[in-house]
């Protein structure tokens, strides 16, 4: 049975001994105390100057400083419920997600020598220093998504939310548009395919004469991400790479060079930097193939015609995309899909500049003539594009908006069922905090939980 929670301020020879530490070298303040998790001064001064600088502070320095040790109380609270229902992370998850931040970071600095160059320290250093700080977290994670993961809504409450919320606090919702595109890419002569692997074998014939991959990459490799880079990719684990790509990288020795691998990006030559067990850094120089002016005029030609079909009502657009479109989502209709939300909507920000200056010049349901576009892979094409449906700028309703309004709505319940829980394991665990936080309204509040408590035993 759990015992009745105290909270108290800590006294000061028991903050004095939780502070000190390494032969009585001071290294920071206990703030609170939460089970066996302790929340330090730098953690609350640390997220209080990332939200500075970030400009999220609203109100006084005080009531920031107060929200965030609340949050951290909370934090601390999921880590106690881990550990009392015994929920652990595998060290396999932990270097999971310590690699995919790494290699986010790595594509941000551009190699894993200038990260560490600039921080002065290794990666592997970098990961010792993160581990538990990244396990708590996915603990964290654990505990809080069982917490709501039965919690659902019903319709009939989404409509009930709704009828609830003031005017004012309906979010507004600015004009939305609904793109679609049919779309074709030229095809490719087989001449101009052997022309381009010619040239290929020349520049790699020139690197095993003595000639340097970097400099071949930086004068002619045709991958605008890494040419400027020697053609250094960074560190890309298995998974992540073109299959025919990573099936060679994977074999290749230290400073080795490949010999001429195809993929749907184009023709390139690999050379291994260094591999650490399944991950892979290597240089490569990609050249593609080219359309020629001819191709590209039957293109649009090609396409003009379908245009003109979908125009006279021999089809729909949504039938010429099914049966003409050469992109996969036309099974979809078509659709554009919003990369930062997942669905179709877009507002005019988040739509590439050239789609938006052809979309908006349309009316509901009218379809563009051909224009250019650049496939991932970096190839000329040419699609139709649809402005399929258009919003308004208008505040939040349920007949337009329920996608939103629920997802509202959900995660509103969501977080009372959190405040529910904070507030009855409040009372369980073990929490103590400082004398000089104790102004905290969230202090207030536990002080009058243990107080309710006591008098409710006796």
């Amino acid at each position: 049975m759990l015992s009745l929670v105290v909270f108290v301020p800590l006294q000061a020879q028991e903050t004095k001994l939780l502070n000190q530490v390494n032969d009585d070298h001071i290294l920071d303040q206990v703030v609170a105390v939460v089970g066996k998790n302790i929340i330090l001064k730098s953690d609350i001064e640390t997220q209080y100057l990332q939200y500075r600088m970030q400009g999220f502070i609203e109100g006084s320095n005080r009531t920031i400083k107060c929200e965030i040790l609340k949050d951290l109380i909370f934090q601390k609270l999921l880590l106690n419920q881990a550990d009392v229902d015994s929920i652990v992370v595998g060290e396999s998850q932990v270097e999971q997600e310590m690699d995919r931040r790494f290699r986010y970071f790595i594509g941000q600095f551009g190699s894993k020598e200038k990260l560490e160059e600039y921080y002065d320290k290794s990666v592997d250093e970098f990961k010792e220093d993160m581990r538990e700080v990244v396990r708590n977290q996915l603990l964290q994670q654990n505990v809080q998504g069982e917490i709501v993961r039965n919690v659902g809504i019903t319709p009939k409450e989404v409509k009930a939310f709704y009828k609830e919320m003031p005017l004012d606090s309906l979010p507004l919702i600015n004009t939305e548009y609904y793109v679609a595109e049919l779309t074709k890419e030229p095809e490719i002569t087989e001449s101009e395919k052997l022309a381009v692997r010619e040239k290929l074998l020349a520049l790699r014939k020139r690197i095993l004469e003595g000639e340097s991959f970097a400099t071949m990459a930086i004068l002619y490799s045709e991958d605008p991400g890494s040419a400027k880079k020697g053609g250094e990719l960074g560190m890309y684990g298995r998974g992540e790479l073109y299959p025919e790509f990573e099936d060679i990288a994977f074999t290749l020795k230290e400073g080795e060079i490949s010999a001429i691998v195809e993929t749907e990006a184009g023709y390139h030559i690999i050379q291994m930097i260094e591999r650490q067990d399944d991950y892979v850094n290597v240089r490569h120089i990609l050249l593609q193939p080219k359309i020629s002016p001819i191709q590209m005029q039957e293109t649009v030609s090609y396409l003009d015609s379908i245009q003109n079909l979908i125009l006279d009502s021999t089809y729909s657009f949504d039938q010429a995309v099914k049966i003409f479109s050469d992109n996969p989502n036309r099974i979809g209709g078509g659709y554009l899909v919003n990369p930062a939300s997942g669905n179709n909507m877009f507002q005019a920000e988040d739509l590439d500049p050239k789609v938006f200056y052809v979309i908006d010049k349309l009316k509901v349901g009218e379809v563009s003539k051909p224009v250019t576009y650049q496939t991932k892979d970096n190839h000329d094409a040419f699609r139709l594009l649809q402005l399929a449906r258009k919003t308004e700028t208008h505040r939040a309703n349920i007949e337009q908006d329920y996608d939103k309004i629920y997802t509202i709505a959900l995660n509103q319940k969501h977080q009372k069922i959190l405040d529910e829980w904070v507030e009855e394991h409040a009372k369980k665990a073990y929490i103590r905090i400082v004398e000089n936080y104790s102004d905290c309204e969230y202090y207030d509040d536990l002080m009058r939980n243990q107080k309710k408590q006591i008098n409710d035993k006796l």
